[in-house]
């Protein structure tokens, strides 16, 4: 293995004051015999507890013995934005999403290098090959995700179990860096450039400290957002449904004209109306409304707002960026830089 590189492990974090110092430790703990090549960057998104004092601290504590830096939004933007804003102001040769709970095992990251430089394989992404620790609703709908995610998109295919714990090469870095789109769902862009990857299987701990921030209903817009940015089908598949409704509407008339030839004129019923209105109601609603999500996400992007808004920096990130207001890629930093 080459004895020169730099690897960023990427953190976001959002209200998780009991998790921090014990995140810390533990790569300390287990990632020693590299431990001179690693970087630890904490993306503070906007958490109202002492999450962002604590990092700090360390910053200033761990001085010599890790490597810590820290990048603070100014509010509370989103894990994908705040995993964007680590992409655009981090120079190193690969970096390393991670969830500060430990359910990332971090040992499991010495596997990662030694795949990436002995293989020269671009991205080695975990798959979670036991998720016992997880609810049965969750196991079954990740698992359902996966499946209609790869049905639907017919370019991007994301692996299935497969987060964003993995190990990202500077040059897929800089590939999607360089992607403009403000609805980023990072599991589909790590996967859209097409380089070489492949997958190291783990068994999922259950989280070290804290609650999770994520609930159903976030998850399922999360899902929501995923599948349309990388799907046109669920715009397609209502042009089959209104003419498959055309064809059976067409059928059912020529039905009513030759009963009405043949038996006369029946009294209009009442039920069948009805049913047949709210029937095509829904049918018009629900079409509308996959109409308004990909308009309100077209909305968002030819309006150009940054994705994110970086606040401050602290520690030893290497970045080109200056005092005052810097344009990166998909976002803004606007403040004093802070070392």
């Amino acid at each position: 293995m080459s004895s020169n590189y730099h690897v960023a492990l990427v953190v976001p974090v959002f209200n998780e004051e009991e998790t921090v110092e014990l995140f810390v430790t533990t790569i300390k703990e287990k990632l020693a015999s590299i431990l001179d090549h690693l970087e630890i960057v904490f993306v503070d998104d906007g958490s109202k507890d002492k999450t962002a004092a604590l990092i700090d601290s360390l910053i200033k504590s761990e001085e010599g013995t890790v490597k810590i830096s820290l990048i603070g939004l100014s509010r509370n933007f989103g894990k994908e934005a705040a995993m964007s804003a680590a992409i655009d102001l981090i120079e190193a040769d690969a970096i390393v999403p991670m969830d500060v709970d430990l359910q990332d095992p971090p040992e499991l990251i010495l596997e990662f290098i030694k795949v990436w430089q002995e293989q020269k394989v671009d991205t080695v992404y975990g798959v979670r090959v036991d998720r016992s620790t997880d609810t049965g609703v969750k196991r079954v709908t990740s698992g359902g995700f996966y499946r209609v995610f790869n049905r639907l998109s017919s370019k991007v295919k994301i692996p299935e179990n497969a987060g964003d714990f993995r190990l990202i090469d500077k040059k897929v870095i800089a590939t999607v860096r360089a992607l403009p789109e403000s609805n980023r769902f990072m599991k589909g862009l790590f996967a859209w450039p097409g380089f070489t990857s492949k997958g190291v299987a783990y068994k999922r701990p259950e989280r070290s400290a804290g609650k999770t921030k994520w609930n159903y209903w976030k998850l399922w817009n999360f899902a929501l957002d995923g599948i349309i940015s990388f799907s046109s089908l669920p715009l397609r598949v209502w042009s089959y449904i209104g003419g498959a409704i055309g064809f059976i509407a067409f059928l059912y008339m020529l039905y009513i004209i030759l009963d009405t030839l043949i038996t006369g004129v029946d009294a209009p019923g009442y039920a069948s109306l009805m049913c047949v209105v709210l029937f095509l109601g829904a049918v018009q609603l629900i079409s509308i409304g996959v109409l308004g999500e990909y308009l309100g996400r077209m909305s968002e992007e030819v309006k150009h707002r940054p994705v994110y808004v970086v606040s401050k920096i602290k520690g030893n990130l290497s970045t080109n960026l200056q005092g005052g207001i810097n344009k990166t890629t998909n976002g803004l930093y606007v403040n004093e830089r802070q070392d």
